[in-house]
């Protein structure tokens, strides 16, 4: 909800939106279809979903999603 109200306040228009997240096991739920609809007017990037077990070990995978949306 901290997330969606800093979202819903803030001016990002036109901006790059790269979305992420930590979890216990869910998954990212809504949040990524969430941060597109709030952030109409900038560009959301494919977002990662990380279970919070697995973050240790995680550089591999990050690396790979960093590459795939043109940030690394």
């Amino acid at each position: 909800m901290a997330v969606a109200k800093f979202l819903s306040e803030c001016d990002l228009s036109g901006k790059t939106i790269v979305p992420f997240c930590t979890h216990g096991g869910g998954g990212a739920g809504r949040s990524f279809s969430d941060v597109k609809k709030l952030c109409s007017d900038s560009v959301v990037l494919e977002g990662l979903s990380l279970k919070g077990s697995e973050v240790k070990n995680a550089t591999p995978r990050i690396s790979e999603w960093l590459h795939k949306i043109g940030i690394e």
